[in-house]
């Protein structure tokens, strides 16, 4: 997933999609890296968090940064303070995965001074199918107020327009649209599009234009949770 970097932050609106990238990147990053942490910093969505794939993490020997036992799964304004050790060892890729909105973003803002010389890439990730940030302007006002709350600028755009399982290519183009009308007006780079694998073969015309990154999707809704054969999923 393009440039490397120690620390980056993935943050949006609700339902931007967010964890899904957050969760794949992680993953990505063990196969190049020793030690790849992944922060669950998200303290507004209570419904997907990174939390939630802990088991994934442990088997691909991941380290999770989270709050644990009973406080995992409280709705609570809750961090991990296993964030400043990681921060300060250079050996750690670290993945962070931030609230959305201005609420979620003041969480970042804690940590500005312990991380700032690092250079942390903060990259926005746009769901052109939610609310509030379904045109420039929208995703524009978001953008701002997540700036202003965690002090750090957005460096990248990331479109993952998605409606889950029911995701057309027609969805991610239009997102990719909308991405890169953003990013023209922020003067900041599109990094890529994010599509599930299930799309691989009708997305073969568009990734042969666009920037792709295929993902896989652990975070499903309970109506999804089973597929065709009434077999689980694994989250």
């Amino acid at each position: 997933m393009n440039e490397i970097k120690k620390i980056t932050i993935l943050s949006g609106h609700f339902g931007s999609g967010k964890t899904e990238i957050a969760i794949n990147l992680a993953l990505a990053e063990r196969l190049k890296h020793g030690k790849v942490a992944i922060n669950d910093l998200d303290i507004v969505n209570p419904y997907f968090r990174s939390r939630d794939a802990a088991a994934i993490f442990q088997q691909h020997d991941i380290e999770l940064l989270a709050p644990k036992n009973r406080l995992a799964t409280a709705d609570l304004p809750i961090v991990s303070g296993e964030m400043y050790r990681v921060i300060h060892d250079h050996r750690y890729r670290l993945i962070v995965d931030a609230g959305g909105d201005k609420d979620g973003a003041m969480a970042l803002g804690q940590y500005y001074h312990e991380w700032k010389e690092l250079r942390p890439e903060l990259l926005f990730v746009l769901n052109r199918n939610r609310p509030y940030v379904s045109t420039v302007d929208g995703a524009l006002y978001t953008i701002e107020q997540i700036e202003k709350a965690s002090r750090l600028k957005v460096s990248g755009i990331i479109n993952n327009s998605n409606i889950g399982s029911e995701t057309s290519l027609h969805d991610i183009e239009k997102g990719y649209e909308l991405c890169s009308s953003l990013a023209e007006k922020l003067e900041i780079p599109f990094l890529y599009s994010t599509i599930s694998d299930h799309l691989k073969k009708e997305a073969e015309d568009f990734m042969s234009n666009h920037n792709v990154v295929f993902i896989e999707r652990f975070m499903k809704l309970p109506w999804e949770r089973e597929n065709s054969h009434g077999e689980k999923s694994r989250i």
